[in-house]
């Protein structure tokens, strides 16, 4: 189902299924990140959902919270994102321990075009979701960088939530990817 044509950055609040056919695989991502094979296999034949929460605080700063659920009701990650830009570290069931910080960002101050191109003109107006995350190395034993932009765009005539991936593996390697999510329905707020 398509995004409503009111949802915007401002607000992701939702639920919605990665869709497997538009999106690219992660496989090769996963595997620099040090996931192991079982646990790739897993992800790589469940189904993805997200149940997004966007919200602002007491504060007035704005929170994404996203929990990701696998094929019969897995639990995936947990997202809990702070459009602030200051580091927040967590330690992550797959993705063991990272450093991560998010932000609002206008396209053009975005150096690598992979994460800049094709968001709808309500995506651009409001400011993509930026997100940096990166391997605490010291705890993990390894080190990646994973950059992500967050928005919508027309894919197929239909208005969809989508992620965009720039990421660096351990030895230099960059990959990049697009997720794309189907919209499922909204989500009570609390």
């Amino acid at each position: 189902m398509a995004v409503p044509a009111d949802l915007t950055t401002l607000n992701i609040t939702g639920k919605y299924l990665m869709n497997k056919t538009l999106s690219d695989s992660t496989d090769e991502i996963l595997q620099l990140q040090g996931v192991g094979w079982l646990t790739r296999k897993a992800i790589s034949m469940g189904s993805l959902t997200l149940t997004i929460k966007h919200y602002k605080n007491d504060a007035g700063v704005e929170h994404i919270d996203i929990d990701q659920t696998l094929t019969g009701g897995i639990p995936g990650t947990k997202e809990e994102r702070v459009l602030n830009w200051e580091d927040r570290i967590h330690h992550d069931h797959i993705f063991g321990h990272v450093v991560g910080k998010s932000k609002r960002v206008k396209v053009e101050d975005i150096e690598e075009e992979h994460l800049k191109k094709d968001w709808t003109e309500d995506t651009l107006a409001h400011e993509i979701i930026y997100t940096y995350v990166e391997s605490d190395t010291p705890k993990s034993g390894t080190t990646w960088v994973a950059i992500q932009t967050w928005g919508f765009e027309i894919i197929d005539g239909v208005k969809r939530y989508t992620r965009h991936v720039h990421f660096t593996g351990p030895k230099g390697q960059v990959i990049t990817r697009r997720l794309v999510y189907d919209y499922l329905e909204p989500i009570p707020e609390s």
